[in-house]
């Protein structure tokens, strides 16, 4: 997948659809069809490179695993170990997303690369930011690499992996309150880090995304992230918390009219008439898009299944919407067919009246109205359906 985009950083992608239509400038209705299509193609081309370092045995390469969606032992899973696996950078594309790339940087101070030397030769500019991981204190070697990254004016981020572990050994004592082992560990590594500022620290386990401070981190680098970006890291995301499956509900709805814009280049001729109105490519690939990133497609059902031992079959069982077997051509053409000209007609009249130029297509206005309103709807069934298989594995909060 090519990766460049010619988006300016400035490029207010998820305004209102009016509002970005009168920023871009064009005067008729084919011009903003035909530039709308481009944009939305490029946002979903948009590079991330998120690189992972630390001390030997922090816990890179699980951290990678849990931010792929996957477990330590599938197939496509980053080599673990209680040794140093990692020698050189390795990049891991996500499995979903290939223009979201995490690298397995070597562990700091490892024989081969020197602190001094570290960003010189892991290519530090490949980077959009760093997490620096530590299941213990943060060492030396890992403030002066923040230092380094400071001073190159790129964003890295302190997580304390393993917590998991921590408060499983602390459940032992009769005194045990997770609340206090967890502000104890926070203010262990703000003592570690004062000469930095006191950086924010986020506490992690890699194995149970939904607890602790996983979300924070994450809400933290979107923030920080140019805008162009956000789409891909919340769209990469795991689907381990209700919080994130609304995150990842808001940013493919600001795609849907973009969508719909590239799917009604060819005219309805009937209505709801798929296969004769719109492209079938375009919105497949779409309901497609919704189906994995909210975690519903099998690879994602049976990794969620291991991690928290409940049987696929029973988190299958409480999809209910029509693409709970996935997305084909008969099963979205039967979705489509559900809905009444008197619906899809009043939606149709809403979303023009707030498109200037594009409702003066006299057939394409139609079939953009149509489908913005169908891809709605599809969004919503398939959202239903992640909330219930949230609920059976237990991660309803």
């Amino acid at each position: 997948m090519d990766c460049e985009t010619t988006l300016d950083p400035d490029d207010h992608i998820y305004m209102e659809p009016d509002d970005f239509i009168k920023k871009l400038k064009v005067s008729t209705a084919e011009e903003v069809s035909a530039k709308l299509k481009v944009h939305g193609q490029e946002l979903e081309n948009v590079c991330l490179n998120v690189a992972i370092t630390g001390m030997t045995g922090a816990g890179k390469s699980t951290f990678i695993n849990a931010l792929r969606g996957l477990n330590d032992d599938d197939e496509e899973s980053s080599p673990t170990g209680v040794t140093e696996t990692t020698m050189v950078p390795t990049m891991f594309p996500h499995p979903k997303m290939p223009n979201v790339r995490i690298w397995d940087l070597p562990g700091i101070g490892t024989p081969r690369f020197k602190a001094k030397q570290y960003l010189k030769d892991v290519k530090f500019d490949t980077f959009d930011f760093f997490i620096i991981l530590s299941s213990d204190r943060f060492k030396e070697n890992d403030l002066m690499l923040a230092q380094e990254i400071k001073k190159k004016k790129k964003n890295f981020y302190f997580v304390r992996s393993k917590v998991d572990n921590d408060i499983r050994s602390e459940r032992k004592k009769k005194t045990f309150n997770e609340q206090q082992v967890l502000y104890k560990i926070r203010e262990d590594c703000r003592c570690n880090l004062m000469k930095l500022g006191n950086p924010k620290v986020f506490l992690v386990s890699s194995h149970e995304l939904e607890k602790y401070e996983f979300q924070a981190l994450m809400t933290h680098l979107e923030e920080d992230l140019p805008e162009k970006k956000r789409f891909a890291l919340v769209q990469s995301l795991p689907v381990c918390s209700m919080q994130i499956l609304k995150k990842k509900k808001q940013y493919i709805k600001k795609m849907i009219w973009l969508t719909a814009i590239g799917s009604s280049a060819i005219a309805m001729t009937t209505i709801p008439g798929l296969a004769a109105g719109c492209d079938i490519g375009i919105v497949m690939a779409f309901f497609n898009r919704i189906f994995q990133a909210f975690g519903l497609d099998d690879k994602s059902l049976h990794s969620l299944s291991e991690r928290v031992n409940t049987p696929v079959a029973e988190l299958k069982s409480v999809m209910k919407s029509c693409f709970a077997s996935g997305i084909t051509v008969e099963v979205v053409r039967s979705f489509f067919s559900r809905f009444s000209k008197v619906d899809i007609a009043m939606k149709v009249e809403y979303v023009l009246s707030s498109l200037p130029l594009v409702g003066a297509l006299p057939a394409g206005g139609i079939s953009l109205g149509t489908i913005y309103y169908l891809l709605n709807k599809g969004l919503i069934e398939m959202e239903n359906d992640a909330i219930q298989v949230l609920k059976a594995a237990g991660l309803e909060k």
